[in-house]
């Protein structure tokens, strides 16, 4: 009964709805995904440069040691030594930084994408309300967090616990090594051990991502009286649509109306349709249909018609044919080829009488005109 009522939100989040969540920062998002390709690139990025910074480190600070009693009571010497210090160490770990930094602008692109949103920065008041606090703290989504917390914890220290154990027998063998390549060594290690243990929260994040997906999607779902409402919203209520395209038809009439008095000839059923024709030879094969109704429409075609002193023609069978088979601005069909040219002619001919030019055409009778059955019509009843 909820269902039918609409107040069950069982309805998938509509495109618009999506939308509208992702313009006021509401995307989803896995931290524990994020922290993951962070954290692996980090450790990535140690493998690789790991013994590049380390050696620039040590000779740093080894040329720091070696200072003579001069140099070391010499303030302008000691700042030059403190800047050289300072870049030596800024060139040391910019490759780490650069590859850290493009992780992290790239690591949201897995989920959610990049999304800009003003809204979601804008101060909430709401944000400070101690119940809303309180019930986020003791949520479903809380206890999940804190259960991916206790998780997270555990996975990582079986994987350090695990490491440990592997390297312990190099970490006793740094003693006896030169401090250089103890050095090196000792990063290497690191390095590694970084990389395994980070790779530990992928687990975490094939469980996270599923139920951050599942959240947002359950968090967005619409109710159906939802749907309605945004549809309504969306396409316009039916009586404004409606009403939109009553205008529009009115528009368009007016327009068809102002080229009848261009028309060369309209035929007419006579009470129900009127086509109005003209016969552009050099812009179209065939005679095109410059306006065209039924009933009331009809009426006002001949009515201009009239006005203009277009030839009226009465064909009830050509003016239904015409009427049913071919759209405004539109040639005629090839099946009434024939017939239009009989009528075209009459009219030109008695255009040519009216100028003295000819003698008086006859009439052609509706019957004498040719029409393919599959263009014929049944006539309207009355």
């Amino acid at each position: 009964m909820a269902e039918e009522t609409g107040q069950e939100k069982t309805e998938e989040p509509t495109p618009k709805r999506l939308r509208d969540a992702r313009e006021k920062g509401d995307i989803p998002r896995s931290r524990e995904l994020n922290s993951t390709a962070l954290l692996m690139a980090a450790a990535a990025a140690m493998l690789m440069f790991g013994s590049y910074t380390a050696s620039h480190i040590a000779g740093m600070m080894m040329s720091g040691f070696e200072l003579s009693r001069e140099q070391a009571f010499d303030p302008q010497m000691m700042i030059i030594q403190l800047a050289a210090s300072v870049y030596e160490g800024a060139i040391s770990v910019a490759g780490f930084m650069a590859f850290v930094l493009a992780a992290a602008l790239l690591a949201p692109i897995a989920l959610g994408g990049w999304n800009f949103s003003g809204q979601s920065i804008q101060p909430k008041l709401s944000r400070l309300n101690p119940g809303a606090g309180i019930k986020r703290m003791f949520s479903v989504k809380a206890l999940v967090e804190l259960i991916k917390a206790i998780g997270k914890f555990l996975v990582v220290m079986a994987f350090a616990v695990f490491v440990l154990m592997t390297l312990q027998p190099e970490l006793y063998g740094l003693g006896a090594q030169d401090i250089r390549t103890a050095i090196l060594h000792a990063t290497d290690m690191v390095a590694w051990a970084f990389l395994i243990m980070s790779a530990s929260l992928i687990i975490i994040s094939a469980i996270d991502v599923p139920f951050q997906l599942h959240d947002y999607s359950k968090k967005l779902k619409m109710t159906l009286q939802e749907v309605k409402d945004e549809m309504k919203n969306t396409e316009g209520k039916p009586e404004v649509k409606g009403r939109i395209r009553q205008m529009q038809r009115e528009i368009a009439q007016r327009q068809m109306m102002k080229e009848v008095p261009e028309a060369d000839v309209i035929i007419t059923n006579p009470t129900h349709f009127s086509v109005a024709l003209k016969y552009m030879a050099d812009h179209r094969n065939a005679p095109v249909v410059v306006a065209k109704g039924a009933d009331f429409v009809a009426l006002k075609i001949r009515e201009i018609g009239n006005e203009y002193q277009v030839p009226i023609l009465e064909s009830p069978a050509l003016a239904r044919a015409i009427y049913f088979n071919t759209e405004l601005d539109q040639e005629i069909p090839a099946g009434l080829y024939k017939a239009v040219a009989q009528v075209l002619a009459y009219v030109f001919q008695l255009k040519r009488y009216q100028k003295r030019e000819g003698e008086k055409p006859v009439r052609p009778a509706d019957r004498e005109l040719i029409i393919p059955p599959e263009l014929r019509t049944e006539t309207p009843s009355t």
